[in-house]
């Protein structure tokens, strides 16, 4: 499963930095879950999602 984060941040005008800050995580966790690299946690999912003010779905490609 992968994140949009990389689409999102730049869009909404975030840096990395203030989305790690705010979801609580790791750059480099953020940087394995966006290359399909990392297991995503549930927790982690919900934090993004609020974050970015997204459904879950609309903010994760499950292919």
């Amino acid at each position: 499963m992968r994140t949009n984060i990389r689409i999102e941040s730049p869009l909404r005008r975030i840096s990395a930095e203030r989305a790690v800050e705010s979801i609580k995580t790791t750059k480099q966790n953020i940087l394995s879950l966006e290359n399909g690299k990392a297991d995503l946690k549930l927790h982690i999912a919900l934090k993004i999602s609020r974050f970015f003010e997204l459904k879950i779905e609309d903010d994760f490609d499950c292919d």
